[in-house]
Parts: structure tokens; sequence; C-alpha cells
């Protein structure tokens, strides 16, 4: 039996709200996988060897469960447009250039690294569509230490001359993919992309949502981010009342689909997400630059809506993910403005769990650092920070931490029981 141990101040979010706290602790792995957090380290391990991070906080990884890796090129840029025109401005053509393999390694192998070095460790991710630029995508988020998901996207109309296949290649495409993807990486796996309703056919979206069932695939796209795009679906789908419907009629809404957005969800739609177990995706930075409104979280995870946090770069320009963590809180308190202040605004024990642990459960884990998961964590070293006059409690570090850290503050990062950084 291998043993490691891990001591430092360790702080767990083990349910919504919640924060475990265990100064001076000690985290026991035994083969990988967590035996437990300790106040006093136990008889048994006394002569296994300890990794001492002194005064630093030691806390779950984040989880990223919305993001477009080919945007990656274009982060920070072409925030002038909602959604939609974005889309056909920037963003089509931003894609289109990762039919270059040479291109999409730099890219992707510099996105891979900087995710890392920000503590993200579990991804869903968007490539584009080109089947060999999704393949170079899986590798380096593979050799970077990510575990988690990425799809080749899935579009054939509606989507300009830049960005667009046909129906049949999309659909040959997308086989050779999945034959070559499927059992090559460890820690990456598939996920099926259909990009959104507007830009998939009828005979695609069946196309994929058949595949989903024989090949047991998860599903990620994007839910009423947007009115325009909403009442776009409504001309397409005339048959279907809401959004939602247009991906539960070809077998795309269920316990394995992550829906990005769902700004616009009203309680129809939301119950509807509850009862066929889908994940919601919030991405406050993204919602807030394209324009697109501001998600009802606290609703949602009122009424049993599992929410996790995405980044959704590059309409979200924030990839690190505690500054994610952050603008949830912030868009959380526009929506209390909204709402003359009925409905409450996260706080940062809440926010930090829908960036860590609820995305964790996604990939079929408990999350934080509960019994029997491997290991996702970060090291952090606030030592840098400005000074208080007061000793602060490890409570008021760790919120401090959310607030403040960057790359530079991370020391190291665990991802599924590997050090990774």
């Amino acid at each position: 039996m291998t043993v490691q141990i891990i001591k430092g101040h360790i702080v767990d979010a083990p349910a919504f709200g919640k924060l475990a706290i265990t100064e001076n602790g000690f985290l026991i792995l035994e083969n990988g996988r967590i035996e437990g957090v300790f106040a006093e380290l136990p008889e048994t391990y006394r002569n296994a060897p300890v990794t001492d991070y002194a005064d630093k906080l030691i806390l779950p990884s984040f989880a990223d469960l919305h993001m477009h890796a080919p945007q990656y090129a274009m982060l920070g840029t072409g925030m002038d447009l909602p959604l939609l025109d974005w889309l056909n401005t920037y963003t089509f053509k931003t894609e289109a250039a990762f039919k270059d393999t040479a291109y999409a390694r730099e890219v992707y192998r510099a996105l891979a690294k900087e995710m890392i070095d920000n503590g993200t460790t579990r991804v869903c991710a968007f490539s584009s569509l080109h089947r060999e630029s999704t393949m170079i995508l899986m590798e380096e988020f593979e050799k970077a230490g990510m575990t988690g998901y990425v799809g080749k996207v899935n579009m054939d109309r509606n989507s300009g001359d830049v960005l667009t296949e046909t129906t049949e290649e999309s659909m040959r495409e997308t086989t050779a993919w999945l034959d070559e993807a499927s059992d090559q990486f460890e820690h990456i796996k598939p996920v099926l992309t259909p990009r959104f309703t507007p830009t998939c056919s009828n005979e695609l979206m069946a196309f994929l949502g058949k595949l989903a069932e024989e090949r047991n695939l998860p599903v990620q796209s994007h839910l009423s981010e947007n009115t325009s795009e909403i009442a776009w679906v409504r001309e397409l789908h005339p048959d279907c009342a809401q959004y939602w419907e247009s991906y539960k009629k070809y077998g795309l809404f269920n316990e394995r689909t992550v829906m990005a957005h769902c700004v616009h969800s009203d309680e129809r739609e939301r119950t509807a997400m509850r009862e066929n177990g889908v994940w919601v995706a919030h991405c406050p930075d993204s919602n807030i630059n394209l324009v697109s409104g501001v998600a009802p979280v606290r609703k949602m995870v009122n009424e049993g809506v599992r929410v996790t946090l995405g980044s959704d770069i590059a309409g979200g320009a924030l990839l690190a993910m505690p500054q994610v963590v952050t603008s949830a809180i912030r868009a959380s308190k526009m929506k209390r403005i909204q709402t003359d202040w009925t409905d409450d605004f996260l706080t940062v024990a809440e926010a930090f769990y829908l960036g860590t642990t609820a995305g964790a459960k996604f990939f079929g884990t408990n999350g934080g650092f509960a019994k029997g998961d491997t290991l996702h964590a970060i090291v952090v070293d606030d030592s840098a920070f400005p000074t208080s006059a007061q000793k602060l409690s490890v409570t008021e570090r760790f919120e401090r931490a959310i607030y403040l850290m960057t790359k530079r503050d991370i020391a190291a990062v665990y991802s599924d029981g590997r050090k990774v950084k």
C-alpha cells in the first residue's frame, strides 16, 4: 500500500454553503485515494512521509464545466457585440483557423498549461468542428494533467461560410473521431457537442441522440442564453413550446447533459432540467459580457437543479476559475438588485462549492476531499497578499484567497492524485 500525507490548513466544501476547515491538518491518501482529513496524524501513519505545506491553504481544485478551447486565441477581444452578432463577426472566424493543426497544437498546449497553473483540473470543453485539432486538444489536456471531457463540435447549418460542415461530413467525422478517441486517453474522454440547436439540423440532432444512447456518451450544449436565440429556436422548432424540448425530443437532455447558461430559463424549463437530471453550467462573466442577462442561480439551486460554473471563454474573459467564482458572486448580487432583494446573493462558500464540488460531481465523484475520491487539490500561498493589522482566521484567509489569488499564488496542483504543478 502506498501512503501519501499532505499537511496544511485544509479547507473543503462538502455541501452547498458549508465549509469544513481543519487547521494544521493532515490529508491522507492510500493508493492515490483519499482516506480522510485528520486534525491529528493517526498512529497508523506515524512513519509515513509527510509533504508539509506549513502555513499554506489546501483547497479542492476547480472544475470548468463550460469553455470553448479554440476561443482562447481571442481571449479579451470582441466584447462589443451581443451573442449572435458576436458569433458571426468574431468567433466562427477564430475557430476556422483550427483547420491548421500546427496552430491548434500551439494554442492548445498554452491553454492546457494555463488552466493547470490556475488550479483548474477538471474540464468539459468544446473544441472546434475539426477532428484532427480535437484530437490535439485531448492530447494536450492529457499531457498537462487535466481530467474531463472534450467534444468535437457539430454544426451543419446557420454558421456562415467560414465554419460549417455538411450533415454527412459531420456524421462521418464524429464517428471517426469517437473511434479514435474513446480509448486513447486515460483522463480525457469524448463528449457529444451539438453547438446549439440553431446550428444543427434535425437530421444531425437525431444522429447525435442515437449515438449518445448507443455509446453511452455525455452531451454538452447551450440553452436559453439570449432572448434572440430563444426566438430563433422557436422558429426552427415550432413543435417545441420551449428551447429545452428541441434537445429532449432527440434524446439529448438527461442526467449526462451539461447545458450552459440557462439565463432565461423560466420555472417550467427549470423543472424540466431538474426532472431530467440535467446539469447547468452557469457562466456569469460571459452572460454579462455578451449582454445576455443574469441567470437565476439562487432559484435553480433552491429548486434542486444541479448548478456548476463555467468560464465560457472567450465570451467570458476570465479563464482562472477563482475569478469565475467571484464573478458568480457579483452576478448574484446584480440579480438581487433586479429582483428587489427577493433573491439572496451567493456567499463565498456557496460560489466556491459551485466551482469545485458541484462540478466534480458531474464526473462521478463526491467532490472536495471525500473519502474514496482521488485527490484534486491546490495549495495556495497567501503570504504575498496585503498584510492585515489583525491576525486573520483560516476562514478569512480562504475568502481573501478566492478573491485575490492568481496563478503566482498557487504553489502546487494535484489532479487525479498526481502532482501536476
